[in-house]
């Protein structure tokens, strides 16, 4: 359960309910009334729509009956598919929605006691970061006696349509509800973390192997506790919610609720010669409008199942929604899956523990280019950099790293015609080892990683990073755009996140007493050749160590080469502008590290910053003598400490 919960419009649930208790009345929620302003933001209602309690709707109302299924949701007369997508998922895992229904037990109607019942209930959703609750009340809107809206296939069954109540609220309305993404309310529901795969553009239904790598990812997903859900992109010329010849629902959101290898024939006992198919389940939130084609569920296929596995599987051959189709097909037929990773960060588990760190930022503007802080996207190089900046560490030789960029959710301003997501995106740049300050001219640094840039309220990125420091500058596409957004980072050690925020080191009293940078320097070492030879084979393990005042830096031990790639970035504020930089190569021992040769740099503005090799010398300055190797480095050197 969450540790700490906000509370939406500070409502407290508790108290709220002892007081109608107290009062012997049932609660009105004044901050979401029974109201058309709580229906629509625009539009005008069609037809009058009337506020009824379950009550008002049937005899015996309940919030669960017979617990909860994936099959308890029909959507109604909102285009909000995609929620009820999210429902279904949300309720094949126990886990998950119960912290959604927090203490349902207590929540729901108990016919025993009708006295302690008071027509008020609380959900919790994660917003921004943070577990909220939402309180509401069971006011619902209908016509005719019937709910207009999600509902469930049991008249007397209400948890559905108060959750979809509580999620309105949230968003400013039931109308600000119509359209949006199965993956932002998975991570509402959730705190997951949300990867949209466009199945067209990766060729999935063209490339066999990638196809069985999503599969074989999918499932994982699936059995470690993820939700996932798929469409078919609306084309040109095809319009919103047609269907195509196949039976599927375009511009519609599924939600998978299986994804299974599925055993043809029986298996006899010392024979595992059984065909297997890749199969995927999926449910359409309206209940009906199944698949027609293959494995569909009056196909011939299934007959060659047997009823062993049929069992297995649950298969429900109804009109309910629900139906089978081979991983290849739905490759073929979907066009876009969310794929929302509960990441598992707990260390009491037989699953990978993943490290977290999340960052709360925001883009504003400024026209003092120092403090302006939304520079948009990497093509608008005069002012990429002027953007908020965040440095982490890779420690391990090669690390997986998740990365997620969310912004916040703007439903909230439909009403003012500001509701749509913000194109955004990210970039990743490995830095120097040492860096401290934040990047001010992109000079020495690789840039490693870009992320899509898209009009979602969350961007995803997975890559596997080589030991060293980077920075992560997230961004809007264009300038001058102002918004809050949440960055999220998973490594698989501690990767100690953090904002990059003074440009230059800190003017202090004791700097002041012994001296304050006037110059700042960056080198890359790219590499080294001819080095001297340590061992019978005829390698060496050097590592570089670059030294600058009372300052060192040291690159990771290359093993068996004499022509070492360091690929080593460093920085250094000095406060001496006459101090020279010396760049070591030592080669690593067991017992004593051997100095293999040394260069010395001076560093200064005017040095030319193209690429240059520099002769390795032995112990005394430019005069010692040479010895065997040359390292090539490239040097940036400026008087202006926000230069670089």
């Amino acid at each position: 359960m969450p540790s700490s919960v906000q509370l939406f419009r500070d409502q407290k649930y508790h108290k709220l309910k002892e007081q109608c208790i107290q009062q012997r009345r049932l609660f009105e929620d004044p901050e979401f009334p029974a109201s058309d302003g709580s229906l629509f933001y625009q539009s005008a209602p069609p037809r009058r729509v009337e506020w009824k309690r379950p009550k008002d709707l049937c005899e015996d109302p309940h919030l669960f009956v017979n617990g909860i299924s994936s099959h308890d949701l029909h959507q109604g007369t909102l285009g909000n598919c995609w929620f009820v997508a999210a429902c279904s998922c949300l309720a094949l895992r126990k886990c998950l929605w119960q912290q959604v229904i927090p203490d349902f037990n207590e929540q729901e109607w108990d016919p025993k006691t009708p006295e302690k019942y008071a027509g008020i209930f609380r959900f919790r959703f994660w917003c921004f970061g943070e577990w909220t609750e939402v309180v509401v009340d069971d006011l619902l809107p209908t016509m005719d006696g019937r709910l207009i809206y999600c509902h469930s296939n049991v008249k007397n069954e209400f948890w559905s349509a108060l959750l979809e109540k509580a999620y309105a609220k949230l968003a400013g309305s039931y109308e600000a509800l119509d359209g949006g993404s199965a993956a932002d309310a998975i991570v509402d529901f959730t705190g997951a973390v949300a990867e949209s795969v466009d199945l067209v553009q990766g060729k999935y239904g063209e490339i066999i192997s990638e196809q069985m790598r999503l599969f074989e990812d999918l499932m994982k997903v699936h059995r470690r506790g993820g939700l996932i859900s798929c469409s078919i992109a609306v084309s040109s010329g095809c319009a919103n919610e047609a269907e195509t010849e196949m039976g599927l629902i375009v511009g519609h959101a599924y939600s998978v609720t299986a994804i299974r290898k599925l055993r043809l024939g029986e298996r006899l006992m010392f024979s595992f010669k059984a065909e297997k198919l890749f199969m995927i389940r999926l449910r359409n939130p309206w209940g009906k409008k199944e698949w027609n084609g293959a494995w569909s569920d009056n196909s011939e296929e299934w007959k060659k199942v047997s009823d062993s596995e049929c069992k297995n599987l649950g298969l429900i051959l109804e009109n309910d929604g629900e139906f089978w189709m081979t991983f290849e097909d739905w490759c073929k037929n979907f066009t876009d899956v969310d794929i929302c990773r509960i990441v598992n960060t707990s260390y009491f588990s037989i699953h990978k523990t993943w490290e977290k760190k999340m960052m709360h930022g925001a883009w504003t503007k400024n026209s003092e280019p120092l403090l302006n802080r939304s520079g948009g996207c990497f093509d608008n190089r005069e002012t990429f950099l002027q953007n908020p900046q965040y440095i982490f560490d890779v420690k391990k030789t090669e690390d997986k790293v998740l990365v997620s960029l969310q912004q916040e959710d703007r439903r909230k301003y439909k009403k003012e015609g500001r509701g749509d997501s913000i194109p955004i995106g990210f970039e990743i740049f490995k830095v120097e080892d040492n860096r401290s300050y934040r990047l001010h001219k992109l000079t020495v640094q690789e840039r490693v990683a870009t992320s899509l840039y898209i009009n979602t309220r969350t961007v995803f990125l997975k890559r596997i990073l080589q030991r060293g420091r980077y920075v992560i500058i997230p961004t809007t596409y264009h300038p001058g755009i102002i918004t809050k957004f949440i960055l999220r980072l998973f490594t698989d050690v501690p990767s100690k996140l953090r904002e990059l925020k003074a440009d230059k080191p800190k003017m202090t009293y004791w700097s002041l007493l012994c001296g304050y940078p006037h110059r700042v320097t960056q080198i890359k070492v790219h590499s080294a050749e001819g080095l001297q030879k340590q061992d019978r084979s005829g390698g060496a393990d050097p590592y570089v160590l670059v030294k600058c005042e009372n300052q060192h830096v040291r690159s990771p031990v290359q093993h068996d080469t004499t022509n070492p790639v360091f690929n080593t970035q460093v920085i250094f504020y000095k406060k001496n502008i006459d101090s020279h930089i010396t760049i070591q190569v030592w080669n690593s021992n067991i017992l004593c590290d051997q100095l293999l040769g040394q260069a010395g740099l001076a560093a200064s503005p005017s040095d030319p910053r193209e690429q240059q090799t520099l002769q390795l010398r032995g112990r005394g300055g430019r005069e010692a003598a040479k010895v065997p190797g040359h390292i090539t480095v490239k040097v940036f050197s400026s008087d202006d400490l926000t230069e670089l």
